[in-house]
């Protein structure tokens, strides 16, 4: 939900082509890691990490994943409690809608809402112990991220044709060279999205034929690259500069368009349900990571009942804590894109490959490899030195 918001900073033209390009390392970097793993035979990233690197390796891609999934669905609950009860930004409060519902009560305030979601949704759907269990869920997922790309770019595309909306910027506006740097603070955004590669070797454990994990991460790679630039182009056209860090606080106003609270309202509960049914798929890498992080040498955490319970609530209380501190998803997509996703995306698949330890990388592999690090290096850096001046800058300037 904040790609939108990196239009706005980056423009249309830059920004989708950012997207592509996202896509075309992600799938680099996920082939480095299949090649790695199928000459290495290991069956976890985990496992790839440790061949390359020992113990030390994979501890730290533990760590990465951990921070990593933590800010991520730190982000999710933060984007269910704007949408559930509105959130405020620059003194502008935007109703949720549970508040555009029933107005303001003690039991739709943020805080009791993410509480109610916490026990009522997450801990169910967050006990299963397989992932192949919720497919059924990650199915009804992406049909309710369909509607919402269908939605948005509906109304956006009537607008456009009655002319109530004009084309969005092309291009950046950089009117100084702190404008400049603000460019880097999309990168990080563009990381998150498209994380997935500490599930890749989860999904290939599972399919009967391991040859058709490429072919799955390519398809997924396509469809999510398409929703990403749907919903990038077609939300930061109906919105403009008005865009949100989290485009779904901005339907809460009138689209211009018959029925448009009815519009709003479905969008951003099939998102928020959307969000509550991928959860659990983020968490159940969080709690193996985290597992595998402080008890290395313990029996397998799905039989270990009470371990499993154990580390299940303290993640859960944890990530509930935390969106309830964390002001925008924009600063904790900021921090944790630029460092954890950054390493699990790009730095570790490529420092596998330059590592080389079986003999099989070719030469473009290693130029990919080092493009990659310096990149991500290089483009995080600056993204968390803008984001982290940009905070303290708000901070003097409040009253």
């Amino acid at each position: 939900m904040a790609l939108p918001a990196t239009m706005k900073v980056l423009g249309i033209i830059p920004g989708l082509l950012m997207i592509i390009f996202g896509a075309f390392l992600t799938q680099a970097s996920i082939e480095m890691l299949i090649r790695s793993s199928r000459v290495g035979k290991a069956t976890s990233y985990g496992e790839v990490m440790c061949d390359a690197f020992g113990k030390i390796g994979q501890t730290l891609l533990q760590v990465c994943v951990i921070v990593n999934n933590v800010g991520v669905m730190t982000v999710y609950m933060i984007i269910i409690g704007d949408v559930l009860s509105g959130t405020s930004t620059g003194g502008v409060h935007h109703f949720g809608v549970l508040e555009g519902w029933f107005g303001e009560r003690l039991w739709n305030h943020r805080s009791f809402v993410l509480l109610l979601t916490t026990v009522i949704v997450f801990t169910p759907l967050s006990c299963f112990k397989h992932v192949d269990s919720l497919k059924y869920t990650s199915a009804v997922s992406v049909a309710l991220a369909v509607v919402f790309v269908a939605i948005t770019a509906g109304v956006a595309i009537v607008k456009l044709l009655s002319g109530s909306i004009s084309m969005p910027r092309l291009f950046p506006d950089l009117p100084d060279l702190a404008s400049v740097w603000k460019l880097f603070t999309a990168v990080p955004i563009l990381v998150t999205a498209y994380i997935c590669h500490y599930n890749v070797h989860t999904i290939d454990n599972e399919l009967e034929d391991s040859s058709q994990i490429r072919p799955v991460v390519r398809t997924s790679l396509l469809l999510c690259s398409t929703v990403y630039i749907t919903t990038s182009f077609f939300g930061f056209l109906l919105f403009g500069e008005s865009t949100l860090d989290d485009v779904l606080a901005n339907f809460d106003s009138n689209l211009g368009i018959p029925y448009s609270s009815l519009f709003d309202d479905i969008v951003r509960v099939s998102y928020a349900i959307h969000l509550m049914l991928v959860f659990p798929i983020i968490f159940h890498a969080l709690r193996l990571n985290l597992d595998g992080l402080l008890f290395p040498s313990a029996r397998p955490l799905y039989i270990d009942n009470q371990r499993f319970a154990v580390i299940t609530a303290a993640l859960l209380s944890i990530i509930f804590l935390a969106a309830n501190f964390i002001p925008s998803i924009w600063d904790a997509f900021q921090f944790t894109g630029a460092t954890a996703a950054a390493c699990i995306a790009f730095i570790f698949p490529a420092a596998i490959t330059l590592r080389d330890r079986h003999g099989i990388a070719t030469k473009w592999d290693r130029v990919l490899s080092v493009v990659m690090i310096v990149l991500a290096v290089f483009c995080n850096a600056v993204a968390v030195y803008s984001d982290a001046s940009s905070l303290l800058q708000r901070k003097s300037d409040a009253p």
